[in-house]
């Protein structure tokens, strides 16, 4: 591990409060404790990454995104095919965590540059050990690329 990697952003993109709401309480007790920037909406997600509107002084960008796919407006697979597309967005990894067990969204999500592509465990417990192995190998055994930096 390099640098203490519990201080990194993470930026959650998922629409359900409900969700969303699971996923802070799995975090909690996998120990997750990064700062967590939470976008509902595809659009949304992509004016933080891009610093437009309302995030225009955005600060430092994600270490990692968790991205849903089924996003009212602007997509998860749109906000992957902006995110990876962007010289310098594309090197901060996208984990999408998703409902959709369908093949084909699982390719085009790796076609799209995906880093991992998990579906969302039905149950708390389910996503606690999920959240947990994400945490282990993304912030323990993976070296992120810093904050700005090419």
């Amino acid at each position: 591990m390099t640098g203490n990697q519990s201080t990194r952003l993470i930026l959650v993109v998922e629409d359900s409060m409900d969700d969303y709401a699971a996923m802070q309480r799995a975090f909690t007790k996998a120990g997750l404790i990064n700062p967590i920037v939470h976008c509902q909406l595809g659009e949304e997600a992509l004016d933080y990454l891009f610093a437009r509107n309302r995030f225009k002084d955005r600060g430092e960008l994600p270490a990692l995104i968790l991205l849903d796919l089924n996003l009212p407006g602007i997509d998860g697979f749109e906000v992957l095919k902006q995110v990876k597309g962007d010289p310098e967005l594309r090197r901060i990894p996208v984990i999408v965590l998703t409902t959709s067990s369908d093949e084909r969204d699982i390719a085009r999500c790796y076609l799209s540059g995906a880093n991992t592509y998990v579906c969302k465990p039905v149950d708390l417990s389910g996503l606690i050990r999920a959240v947990g192995e994400l945490k282990q190998y993304w912030f323990e055994i993976a070296v992120l690329p810093r904050g700005n930096e090419a």
